[in-house]
């Protein structure tokens, strides 16, 4: 994969199904001062890539914050930042998932529940293992064209909606409270998140020490404008924003009639197809970096021998987004998955200083600037969001890392009692070599 797919990539990932969802829920909890929720959660993301671009300027190794935090921390940290990362794309996915069916009924109402339901989501996920399984090149060709038609739904939407804003919308409204204001900017790591996956399968992306930090950088850049600017446009076309399920089919749907609402309603399809693809290329390659450190079943670490694809991987990945998705719904999903991501982001973040001081690991191609103070704000920020999330997603979010510790756990004992296995895993880390 080389630099412009890798750009295609990560704004892939990074324009997902949330900025299609979100934007009435973040009104709901701020309203019109939703801009400043974005502005600041935007401002915390760019701290977070910060961070990821000078650590993913050291490897070339498939694994991402993984692989930052075993090097930095341990295996046992680089684990659970590992079981972190699956489980929050794996709920992502199902939060994907979900809201892909919400923008289908736009055509099909009788895919909303039933047996229906069920079958579509299950051809997608069929659809897109069998994608991933030939090959990462053919998973990016179909990426890239995911990304331009996922793009160009909504700079119509934007650069139509602009026209049309009431700007009596925007009148100054009493402030949200603290805790709306915290939950609306916690939620939209949801939407800003994703580029944490394009880092993960390096040992395929060509000179990925060179070619990363200016993937992210360049896809930052490019989300966080079109991103406000369709918060802006949602509300000012859309004055019902707060109760939308569909707030960008409804808003264009105001300003562009039944043939806009449509092309949006197929761009969200797109776009959320095209970001569940590139979870399915990314995702499973976690578990096959683990296995391969045999902090997992070695059979995860098993490639096909045609197409030389992490299959085991990707099947179980698959599998399991499945189930998630059959049995939840768009928002119990997406908070699970936020509290879990931003945990990871955290390690990321932490281990940049360490990696610095660190002389067995290779030096970066890209250095932060003021690194360690853009470490210690971005973490600083992320406890913030984490303090304000209710006991119940934080008790979800510690039994994951528990069962995280449990398996980590089992696979070490597993490991020594089979000597032959321990004797067969000596693969020196990347910061020994």
């Amino acid at each position: 994969m080389g630099r412009w797919s890798l750009v295609g990539l990560t704004i892939n990932i990074f324009v997902g199904a949330g900025i299609f969802g979100l934007p009435s829920k973040i009104y709901g909890l701020a309203g019109a001062w939703s801009v400043a929720a974005y502005l600041v959660c935007a401002l915390l993301t760019i701290l977070i890539i910060l961070c990821f671009a000078e650590a993913a300027s050291r490897f070339a190794e498939t694994g991402g914050p993984y692989l930052y935090a075993r090097v930095a921390f341990g295996p046992l940290v680089g684990f659970e930042v590992g079981w972190l990362l699956w489980l929050a794309r794996v709920t992502g996915s199902a939060a994907l998932c979900n809201l892909l069916l919400g923008y289908f009924t736009f055509f099909w109402p009788a895919a909303a529940s039933g047996w229906t339901r069920a079958m579509v989501i299950t051809l997608v996920f069929i659809a897109l293992t069998a994608i991933n399984l030939i090959g990462v090149r053919e998973a990016a060709v179909v990426n890239n064209l995911f990304t331009i038609f996922k793009l160009a739904p909504l700079l119509l939407f934007v650069g139509a909606g602009l026209f049309f804003i009431n700007l009596r919308a925007f009148t100054a409204q009493a402030g949200p409270s603290y805790g709306d204001f915290s939950k609306a900017v916690l939620l939209l790591i949801f939407a800003f998140s994703g580029f944490e996956m394009a880092v993960i399968p390096a040992g395929e992306i060509r000179d990925p020490r060179r070619n990363m930090a200016f993937a992210l950088l360049v896809s930052a850049a490019v989300v966080v404008l079109l991103y406000v600017m369709i918060q802006v446009v949602c509300i000012g076309t859309l004055p019902g924003l707060a109760n939308s399920e569909r707030p960008l089919v409804d808003a264009a749907n105001g300003f562009l009639g039944a043939a806009g609402a449509s092309i949006i309603s197929v761009g969200a399809l797109i776009s959320v197809s095209g970001t569940l693809n590139s979870t399915m290329l990314a995702g499973p390659r976690i578990l096959f970096a683990m296995a391969e450190q045999r902090q997992l079943p070695p059979f995860l670490a098993a490639t096909h021998r045609r197409f030389r694809t992490p299959h085991i991987a990707i099947l179980v990945s698959a599998a399991v987004m499945l189930g998630i998705t059959l049995q939840g719904t768009f928002m119990s999903a997406l908070t699970i998955s936020t509290v879990i991501r931003l945990l990871a982001y955290m390690a990321t973040c932490i281990a940049l200083p360490v990696l610095r001081y660190k002389d067995s690991v290779p030096s970066p191609r890209f250095t932060a600037p003021a690194g360690i103070a853009v470490a210690v704000v971005a973490t600083a920020l992320s406890v913030w969001l984490l303090a304000g999330i209710p006991w119940s997603d934080a008790r979800s979010a510690g039994f994951a890392a528990l069962l995280g510790l449990l398996v980590f756990f089992i696979a070490r004992r597993s490991e020594s009692v089979d000597p032959s296995r321990a004797l067969s895993s000596a693969n020196p880390d990347p910061a020994e070599e």
